[in-house]
């Protein structure tokens, strides 16, 4: 079998769907495997931090496939795979995970310590995460199946709600990360930054959690009105750049229990000028004292185009005096998928949780990926699901 194809950066600005290589049971540097699985992909999404890469803000190679979130079907596994079946329709978490090391065992999948040779953590398709081809492809091997794959209880079921369920592999656990280490429970006040998809997913978890009501700040139009009518308060950053007023006038105060940065490193302040730090200072800004702040926005340690010289080696100009003073928590890094996904899927098969609908899910064809790219950075208020067998119905 070899009619494979996948999403391929070709350098800053652009992609193009290529045929690549059938996957192998081998680790990136081509020892072979027993415990991995080839998945077929039934859907695979473009997320916010390929977007990253894309644009050429970090040092990916030209050449990789891309794609972190996959959702798919067992058509081989290896003789060590034991839990897992020919044909399971399977969630795949973004972090490459061995399940053996120290920091897995401790719950922190995303600091796996044996699957990069460079730093902790692993990644499909992403920079300095491993080298795991990515799944914005027809098919994708996934290592350490029986400990990475979440199996769908019912086929039919799963391919009826698949839309939803392919939320699982990252943007629905990282926001819900956000919200519950910025400490959202019953009756919180919340503000989120960013109206993007993992934006709108850390809202939605927020209300799931029990928050009292959830403010979206951001400067597009069409996301902010996206985010009004799935029911949360928009924060129009365009009026002006005292925050602290804006949230007075949704709560009365000009403070919130949780903040959660939704943005990461190309954050931009009020004039349109690229401040890398501006949100995690109007984090500090607005947490009432003794708050909590969760970052699943990603930060990055290398950033060849960041208009701050610091910021190219990920120094950024942060008024942590003030957050110290305040008291406030901070938890960053990779979401560690498998500690939430289970629990967010009966969310979605019970119907609690209609994430599809809340980030606007669009399914397109896997030739259509680089047209989904172009509208995705362009500030489209829309979720972009990749369909490369043709099985969620795209046209």
């Amino acid at each position: 079998m070899s009619d494979n194809r996948g999403v391929v950066y070709m350098g800053a600005g652009k992609v193009e769907v290529q045929d690549i290589a059938y996957p192998k049971m081998e680790t990136p540097n081509g020892r072979p495997i027993e415990h991995g699985v080839i998945l077929k992909v039934v859907s695979t999404n473009i997320c916010g931090s390929d977007q990253h890469m894309v644009r050429g803000r970090t040092t990916a190679p030209q050449g990789m496939v891309l794609g972190h979130e996959i959702t798919g079907e067992v058509i081989e596994k290896g003789k060590d795979v034991e839990f897992l079946d020919i044909g399971d329709i399977v969630s795949v978490p973004f972090n490459v995970a061995c399940g053996r090391c120290r920091t897995c065992k401790e719950g922190h999948t995303g600091l796996c310590l044996h699957v990069n040779d460079d730093r902790a953590g692993g990644a499909y398709g992403y920079v300095d995460m491993g080298g795991w081809v990515g799944g914005q492809a027809r098919y994708v091997m996934v290592p350490y199946a029986d400990f990475n794959l979440l199996k769908f209880p019912d086929r039919d079921q799963a391919m009826n709600q698949i839309r939803d369920l392919t939320m699982l592999s990252d943007i629905l656990p990282t926001g819900f990360h956000g919200a519950l280490k910025a400490g959202v429970g019953a009756g919180s006040t919340v503000y989120v930054a960013g109206a993007g998809p993992v934006g709108l997913a850390a809202a939605a978890s927020a209300r799931l959690l029990g928050a009292a009501v959830v403010m979206i700040g951001d400067f597009n139009p069409k996301r902010l009105e996206h985010a009004r009518k799935m029911g949360f308060e928009p924060i129009d950053l365009n009026k002006h750049d005292r925050l602290g007023e804006m949230i007075a006038a949704v709560v009365g105060e000009p403070s919130v229990d949780s903040a959660i940065d939704a943005v990461g490193f190309e954050a931009v302040g009020h004039g349109g000028k690229e401040q890398p730090a501006v949100v995690l200072n109007q984090m500090m800004e607005v947490t009432r004292e003794g708050g909590s702040i969760g970052i699943p926005g990603l930060y990055v340690t290398e950033d060849p185009g960041a208009t701050e010289k610091a910021a190219q080696t990920g120094s950024l100009s942060l008024r942590f005096g003030l957050g110290w003073a305040k008291g406030h928590s901070f938890h960053t890094g990779q979401t560690p998928v498998v500690q939430y996904n289970r629990q967010l899927m009966q969310a979605i098969l019970h119907g609690r949780l209609n994430i599809a609908e809340i980030v606007n899910a669009q399914i397109i064809s896997l030739e259509e990926a680089p047209k989904g790219y172009e509208e995705f950075d362009a500030g489209v208020a829309s979720k972009f699901v990749l369909d490369p067998h043709g099985m969620l119905g795209a046209a």
